[in-house]
């Protein structure tokens, strides 16, 4: 999996003289700068506009946007390092269009008879209302020192929720089968999707992906034997035919393309029925596959889940796998407790390390995989929507011991699951998560900002939580 990178316009700006110090904003610039060095943030920053790489002038920020459009910037990091222009930052917000970042240094105190040279915070209230003026979002931390722990985190959850927001808007994501009959849980209206936000949903019929997996099959035999072998370092296929592992690792191989060679971002894959069907092997275990090489899915034709999916790899900015899991059964001893659960699709890298993975027939398919996967902390989170409503459900959990049973599992515990039940049963949302080993409920109710119409919907930690983690409440050096 490789780190998805958050390209960010990094555009200081400043108020002319005399009122407010050059050199004064001059040096906060550089000490912002030596931050994002220190935090190996890839930015694009503007030090050709004149000679503070400042913007002070509402005209140079057509400028900036063009730079910053030429430079396909994912996010604007516009730091106040005196007062600031409002009205600067606000035009090249509108005309950027990306998640912005507001924030400035912490003021110091003022020398009794002179004057202030650098009144960030009243700045960055005009900046606020001009903003909202023209109806853009933005992200802000709350006004605080260079080198404090608060501006490091809201810096870092940022990154977390534009990577976020942005993989969500004009996704593509591949359908490959119809959805399952009788689940009407996963029925979608493609039509808002695109209109709302610009995502397309691609239809790839079972027929394209027979004739790939039967071209691989004869194509490149080296290409396939090195997947089998990749296969059989994974998991044990000691249940499965020869030609069976041979057609699941010309699946993984076949899946892999059409995902590239359509430039999709997700798949949400009818993984049981029309694969036994069709190639007489099931998907399951290659959805994990794929789930470990960053490619999010959703299972049994659920594009909302393939969404959900993105959402929280770009929480994590990839670097850690993503989980599509059912909410399945509460746990027989706990009653906080509750089995995250799916046939075989979990990331084989998140097996247990005291047990190999093994891979199983089902009704005489191959592909279902079998194991328990790692504990430690979670965040679940469900996008769906009906009657023309969606929002994000978010909460986090973490693992706990439980019966073992078949397939991929885990079992979770949270802090009042009855809460939990009654989230799901009134909806919007179905039993189909997305989950990850981190806790990032923060940053998925941030993302939800940049995503118009999409409205947050955390449970644990609730929303006044949340925001007091963004305000670093828990922090000393804020």
């Amino acid at each position: 999996m490789n780190r998805q990178k958050v390209k960010v316009g990094f555009a200081p700006t400043r108020r002319p003289a005399p009122r407010f110090s050059i050199e004064w904003a001059s040096r906060q610039k550089a000490l912002i700068e030596a931050r994002l060095e220190e935090w190996d943030v890839d930015y694009v920053g503007i030090d050709w506009l004149n000679e503070e790489g400042i913007m002070f002038d509402p005209r140079d920020a057509y400028r900036v946007a063009e730079c910053f459009k030429a430079e396909k910037v994912d996010a604007l990091f516009t730091p106040h390092c005196n007062f600031g222009d409002e009205a600067t930052v606000a035009i090249l917000v509108r005309e950027v269009n990306k998640p912005l970042l507001l924030w400035g240094p912490r003021d110091q105190a003022p020398s009794p008879g002179a004057n202030r040279f650098d009144d960030v915070q009243c700045g960055l209230f005009g900046t606020s209302k001009a903003l909202r003026r023209m109806n853009v979002p933005f992200t802000y931390i709350v006004n605080s020192p260079v080198d404090s722990a608060l501006f490091e985190r809201g810096f870092h959850l940022f990154l977390g929720a534009a990577a976020a927001a942005n993989n969500f808007l004009r996704a593509r994501v591949g359908q490959i089968a119809s959805r399952p009959a009788s689940f009407w849980t996963v029925i979608i209206n493609e039509s808002e999707l695109l209109e709302r936000w610009g995502i397309q949903v691609v239809p790839i019929t079972m027929a394209d992906v027979q004739k790939m997996v039967m071209e691989k099959e004869k194509g490149n035999r080296r290409e396939l034997q090195e997947t089998v072998a990749e296969f059989r370092a994974m998991a044990d296929f000691s249940q499965v035919r020869e030609e069976q592992i041979g057609r699941l690792a010309a699946l993984k191989l076949s899946l892999v393309e059409m995902y590239r060679e359509n430039g999709l971002d997700a798949l949400a894959i009818n993984c049981s029925a029309p694969f036994r069907t069709a190639l007489g092997v099931r998907a399951c275990f290659v959805s994990g596959v794929l789930a470990d090489m960053g490619i999010p899915f959703g299972c049994e034709g659920d594009v909302h889940g393939a969404l959900t999916s993105l959402l929280v790899k770009g929480a994590v900015l990839n670097t850690k796998p993503v989980l599509c899991t059912d909410l399945t059964i509460r746990h027989p001893a706990n009653d906080d407790g509750e089995l995250l659960w799916h046939c075989g699709c979990f990331p084989p890298s998140l097996a247990v390390e005291e047990s190999k993975p093994w891979v199983g027939v089902d009704r005489g398919s191959a592909g279902t995989g079998n194991w328990r996967a790692k504990g430690g902390d979670l965040t679940l989170a469900r996008f769906d929507g009906d009657h023309g409503s969606y929002s994000l459900f978010i909460g986090q959990a973490k693992s706990t011991e439980g019966p073992a049973t078949n397939w991929t599992y885990l079992w979770m515990e949270v802090d009042d699951w009855p809460k939990w039940e009654e989230k799901f049963i009134y909806g919007p949302y179905i039993h189909h998560c997305a989950a990850v080993h981190d806790h990032v409920a923060p940053v998925l109710y941030e993302a939800c900002r940049y995503i118009p119409g999409l409205q947050a919907d955390p449970l644990d930690p609730s929303e006044s939580e949340i925001r007091a983690y963004w305000r670093g409440e828990d922090l000393e050096n804020r």
